[in-house]
């Protein structure tokens, strides 16, 4: 939150705030998918496995090319912080600042997930969302959003005055990640990256620019679906926020159990490809 300024507004103040806006990232260009191909599959899929992420922990699974996945709302309002990787190259994963520039503060039907550099190409394509309806609220508030980082014990420790709290978010994905790949949680918790925040509702205060959350308007049966466009592992807490409607990192919110689920389609879209790493040469102009 800025401080009010000390600083007298110039003659020209008026004038220098009324420039318009331009678009940082002009993606006309971007090469988008075929979402219809992608949808055609989705009336002819079979169930290959479902994963229960427990309420104020996480869980990890895996969603090979070529398949769907699903994150639906089971038993109560509940936001997820969802970690994705290169199954096969951990050191590539959700890079969401570059998702964001590219897709706008939230994400939904027909918008691509990136990766990190030097690979930065989508790994994900979003082919169903349940909660498409809501756009956004009076507030500014929408839901699946890649502007926050998760919650964390650092942050908590710093707001606390010293408080020590291990089933946030990112403790959470660290244990998980460690539990699956058999690293140790210092070096697990170095993949651990800044999350889709699945069914969170989120925006910016108009006023001072802070980050806030609201209540999610996720319901039992809801769901957010992907199409993965590479082996992908994914990695989510169903954060101890709940429907993150009061605080983070909390014991007392009422928090839900998560289900993913991960289907295999008959066929791929028409004309799909895996992408390709991003064809940038690397030299830096040296």
């Amino acid at each position: 939150m800025k401080p009010s300024p000390i600083t007298a507004a110039p003659s020209d103040a008026a004038a220098r705030k009324a420039v318009k806006p331009v678009v940082c990232y002009p993606v006309e260009s971007l090469p988008r998918p075929d979402l219809a191909a992608y949808r055609a599959l989705r009336d002819d899929l079979d169930h290959v496995e479902t994963v229960v992420v427990p309420p104020r922990e996480a869980a990890t699974w895996s969603v090979p090319a070529g398949h769907f996945c699903r994150i639906l709302c089971s038993e109560g309002p509940q936001v997820g912080d969802l970690n994705l990787f290169n199954a096969n190259d951990l050191k590539e994963r959700l890079y969401t600042g570059k998702t964001r520039a590219l897709n706008g503060t939230h994400v939904g039907l027909g918008d691509q997930l990136f990766s990190n550099f030097p690979y930065l190409r989508p790994i994900a394509t979003i082919t169903h969302d349940t909660l498409d309806w809501y756009g956004f609220d009076e507030f500014g508030g929408a839901v699946h959003d890649v502007i926050g980082t998760r919650c964390d014990p650092y942050t908590h420790n710093l707001l606390s005055h010293g408080g020590q709290y291990h089933h946030c978010c990112h403790s959470n994905l660290t244990r998980a990640l460690a539990q699956k790949t058999g690293m140790a949680p210092r070096e697990a918790e170095g993949y651990v990256h800044d999350v889709l925040n699945v069914f969170m509702c989120t925006g910016f205060s108009r006023d001072t620019g802070q980050y806030f959350m609201k209540a999610s308007p996720v319901r039992p049966g809801d769901y957010l679906e992907f199409f993965a466009e590479i082996d992908l592992l994914g990695c989510m807490s169903a954060c101890p926020g709940g429907d993150c409607s009061s605080e983070h990192s909390s014991d007392t919110a009422k928090c839900h159990p998560m289900v993913v689920e991960v289907y295999k389609a008959r066929g791929l879209p028409k004309g799909w490809a895996p992408p390709p790493v991003n064809g940038y040469d690397g030299t830096h102009g040296l």
